[in-house]
């Protein structure tokens, strides 16, 4: 799962890279994208900002209404599922994406270790996305099994996408988006840091649906 990326490029540059219209001019986003704060993504032909996570409201023990919590991920053998169904059908993105982030180490002291696609500065990410009442758009990654390079670090990874298979997934049958949300097979670059998983604002990681 994915609760941690990067992303360093502009707007306009996501744009040229996508062929897209950029409809993000003056867009307001960090470096390292969290769950809950805005980032990029191509979608229906534009570079658009929204929220990352679609919100799920959860209830407290009085049965109060809590704070809506980011769900960052969707599992690929979960997209066809009542939670994901319609965005899977009708709303499919791209997300733009330089490295993404997974904890490694003993618990208490996992560091950040961060995944890239080889050789790639910018990739795509196969996301959905949503308008929500909470926080307007918003949008998730889609997982898959984790590849080999990295399966000792965690089970799931963000669904990798080449150039070639951008249109099938942003505009193919549902049969054809599902065969494309598969485990990577390209090679990835690997750079482990020393940096605590846990600092600052990081949210905890959530659950897949």
């Amino acid at each position: 799962m994915c609760n941690l990326y990067r992303m360093t490029k502009n707007a306009d540059e996501v744009a040229k890279w996508f062929e897209a219209i950029n409809d993000a001019v003056g867009a307001n986003f960090g470096e390292e994208l969290y769950p809950g704060y805005p980032g990029l993504v191509v979608a229906e032909g534009r570079v658009r900002q929204m929220n990352w996570g679609f919100p799920v409201v959860l209830k407290g023990k009085k049965g109060q209404p809590l704070k809506p919590k980011p769900v960052t991920n969707a599992r690929d053998d979960k997209l066809t599922t009542a939670f994901w169904r319609d965005s899977f059908a009708r709303r499919r993105c791209l997300i733009p994406v330089t490295q993404w982030a997974e904890p490694e180490g003993t618990p208490g002291k996992m560091t950040r270790t961060w995944y890239a696609l080889a050789g790639h500065d910018l990739f795509a990410v196969a996301g959905l996305w949503r308008r929500t009442a909470e926080w307007g758009n918003a949008y998730t990654m889609v997982m898959a099994d984790a590849c080999a390079q990295m399966v000792d670090v965690h089970d799931r990874m963000p669904v990798i996408l080449p150039r070639e298979q951008w249109t099938g997934w942003l505009e193919g049958s549902e049969d054809e988006a599902l065969a494309l949300a598969r485990t990577c097979d390209l090679e990835l670059a690997v750079e482990r840091t020393e940096a605590l998983w846990a600092s600052g604002a990081m949210p905890a990681q959530r659950p897949l649906i």
